[in-house]
């Protein structure tokens, strides 16, 4: 059975479902999240995409993402998919969330209402091959610089995201409590 994506509207209202593919090849806005994990070292956990996915394959990116489920919570979707991303699961928080928009070359786009969900870890995980393909802890300010040098190393959605979670830790001083 196809996986369907949760469509929304600008205000994240719900307004109906439709099969994930035809909606990134569409170009619908639908609901998604993203999970950053940070170490006691404030250290945030980055996945390589594995070689064989879709699109963006052997890039890096956040600890994990992907779509709520019909009548599944933020942070039970972030916790189902990091557990099957990453083998393991902590506790998250629902931070921030906004709109974005990113083509692909071929010829996906997301368009998601992305809620960025925040975790705390120390150990490895334990990675699914057939999702990840490795996997690092890097600092924040070492993650700004590499996507300043090394910009095609990352995917294309993580770039806008990780901007967007860097200044909500920064204002809010999320790393110093």
């Amino acid at each position: 059975m196809e996986e369907r994506v949760i469509l929304v509207d600008e205000n994240d209202n719900e307004i109906g479902t439709m099969p994930k593919m035809e909606a990134h090849e569409k170009a619908c806005l639908h609901r998604a999240f993203s999970v950053f994990i940070l170490n006691e070292k404030e250290e945030v956990m980055l996945q390589k995409r594995a070689l064989h996915k879709y699109h963006s394959p052997g890039l890096w990116t956040n600890t994990c993402c992907s779509h709520q489920r019909v009548g599944e919570s933020n942070l039970e979707a972030g916790k189902r998919r990091l557990q099957e991303e990453m083998g393991f699961t902590t506790d998250l928080t629902d931070s921030i969330s906004f709109i974005y928009k990113a083509p692909f070359d071929n010829g996906l786009t997301e368009h998601e209402y992305d809620h960025v969900l925040i975790g705390s870890y120390t150990d490895n995980p334990i990675i699914n091959k057939e999702e990840v393909a490795d996997w690092k802890w890097m600092a924040i300010d070492d993650i700004r610089q590499d996507i300043k040098e090394n910009p095609k190393t990352y995917t294309v959605w993580f770039k806008i995201i990780f901007e967007k979670f860097d200044e909500f830790i920064t204002l809010n001083n999320t790393l110093d409590k």
